[in-house]
């Protein structure tokens, strides 16, 4: 069902189980819900299905460098794959993505080059860098191999409970939720199955450009502030076929806010004892508002949870503030953030707060930036009537000892 390869770069990827979610079922009404829980691939994601074919593939292929623009999974995958090759990985990150992404990808020493604000950037370089070098191309956007190593999920699931009813994605460059489809439509192609499951695509309030487009709405610009990383994706290079597989299925699309991602991020994890990053999430949280909607209680569900909430440390920290007492690593973390704000353009204190993902009250800034003016980081001065902040000389000095700091943890 998959192109031949004669390597066979494995890290024992796939297989992943399918958890029957009874306490969140009832809690969110539905008699038969299921999370195919990818977060037990060897770096925590779905995407190393991906790359395992694409390592395979290369190295069948005699290539020695890999290239990829990745908003998170996608790099780290082909990190750890291309280290097991012998390969080297060019990751092109952009410059908003999940540190704990960014440690596995240097961790499996990656050569790591930031490129743009959002993914979309890094992309059009990434496209550019392998035809100028010659270098194999692994982004997940270019590569039509992604697509047939991430329909294995399909296979998967129909194996562990058959076709369901209803399967839950959520979407950044519309790749995966198309992914899903087409390894169902192969299994009713082969008449292994006579039903097909209708999809359900997910994306952020902030950033939707494939459910805008699919419901005809004016597209607007993608909010970098969003926790679901994973799925910020502007100009997403593969809406159209999520938009076949949304069509041809009969389902649907919506989006969800960063709150209700949030707040089912917990739920998962209180109740099935699953920590879901924030994409994943997005897929959870659409239930209570399909449960209302357009699916019947007793249908089946399947939501995919495609990585580990490991490995978003935004998430973390927003977990962090349920506590009493804030811990050192997120006073520390916001105080580095602030720093790295402020070396880049002098600003005041609501701009500031924006800039944070507004995850914290204005009068928490304002205390942290009493703080870091009290140790000399930085300073302020008055202009149109704000009072603006400017990181001083030991200010970046202390920033760049937190950055090496963190490249050994």
């Amino acid at each position: 069902m998959l192109p031949p390869t004669k390597a066979m770069i494995s890290l024992g990827e796939g297989g992943t189980p399918l958890h029957k979610a009874e306490r969140l079922a009832k809690a969110a009404g539905f008699k038969q819900l299921y999370l195919k829980d990818e977060t037990r691939n060897p770096t925590n994601s779905y995407r190393d299905r991906a790359a395992a074919f694409l390592a395979s593939d290369a190295v069948d292929h005699g290539f020695k460098t890999l290239v990829c623009a990745t908003n998170g999974n996608m790099g780290a995958s082909l990190a750890a794959y291309a280290a097991r090759a012998e390969l080297i990985c060019h990751a092109l990150v952009p410059k908003v993505v999940d540190i704990g992404k960014l440690a596995q990808m240097i961790a499996y020493d990656a050569v790591i080059e930031e490129s743009g604000e959002i993914v979309d950037e890094a992309i059009v370089k990434a496209a550019n860098l392998a035809t100028e070098t010659g270098w194999y191309q692994a982004t997940a956007e270019l590569n039509p191999l992604v697509v047939e190593a991430q329909k294995t999920i399909s296979y998967e699931i129909y194996e562990q409970l058959s076709a369901p009813d209803w399967v839950i994605v959520s979407m950044g460059s519309g790749g995966t939720i198309y992914s899903v489809w087409k390894g169902f439509k192969e299994l009713k192609q082969l008449g292994v199955t006579n039903r097909l499951p209708r999809m359900v695509g997910v994306q952020t309030e902030g950033c939707a450009p494939i459910v805008r487009k699919l419901k005809e709405q004016q597209l607007k610009s993608c909010n970098p502030a969003t926790r679901a990383l994973s799925i910020l994706v502007g100009d997403p290079l593969q809406s159209d076929l999520a938009i076949k597989a949304i069509q041809e299925s009969n389902g649907l699309a919506l989006t969800v806010s960063d709150a209700e991602i949030l707040s089912a991020e917990l739920l998962v994890a209180k109740l099935e004892g699953l920590f879901a990053e924030p994409a994943s999430s997005a897929a959870v949280a659409a239930l209570q508002k399909l449960t209302r909607e357009q699916i019947d209680a007793d249908e089946s569900v399947v939501c995919l949870i495609t990585g580990s909430g490991l490995k978003a440390t935004d998430v973390l920290q927003a977990l962090g503030k349920k506590q009493k007492t804030a811990g050192l690593d997120l006073v520390v973390s916001t105080k580095q953030k602030i720093l790295k704000i402020l070396c880049e353009r002098d600003t005041y204190g609501y701009d500031l707060w924006k800039s944070l993902g507004q995850i914290m009250t204005r009068a928490a800034v304002y205390q942290h930036l009493k703080e870091l003016a009290d140790r000399g980081l930085v300073v302020s001065y008055e202009r149109d009537g704000k009072k603006f902040f400017r990181v001083t000389d030991k200010g970046r000095r202390v920033l760049v000892a937190f950055d090496e700091i963190q490249l050994l943890l």
